[in-house]
């Protein structure tokens, strides 16, 4: 039977779209984040939580982000994605190694 080895994580973490979005966007943008928030319909301190990597970016707020930067939502929710992966993956690594991998017949 076929099992899942749990490979070592890559050593660099996926960016947390905040830090896209603090370091890349609004600076192109010549955006302050209290415009961004406000044009995004949030408040500054949720804002400011995403742009410190505190808080996730959901569904509703790729919706927004993707609107508002023209570029949708699937770019935020992929870069939550990795993320999320990324740091389950560390804390369950020993518990992969224990689950087999099974093959349709």
């Amino acid at each position: 039977m076929p099992t899942y080895r749990a490979a070592a994580m890559p050593k660099m973490r996926p960016t947390h779209p905040g830090a896209v979005l603090r370091d890349d966007v609004l600076p192109a943008l010549g955006v302050t984040v209290s415009r961004a928030a406000s044009e995004l319909g949030v408040s500054r301190q949720f804002l400011h939580r995403i742009l410190a990597a505190k808080a996730p970016v959901t569904v509703e707020m790729a919706l927004r982000l993707g609107k508002w930067c023209g570029n949708g939502p699937h770019v935020w929710i992929a870069l939550q994605r990795d993320h999320d992966v990324w740091k389950a993956e560390g804390r369950l690594v020993a518990v992969l190694r224990t689950i087999p991998t099974r093959k349709a017949a």
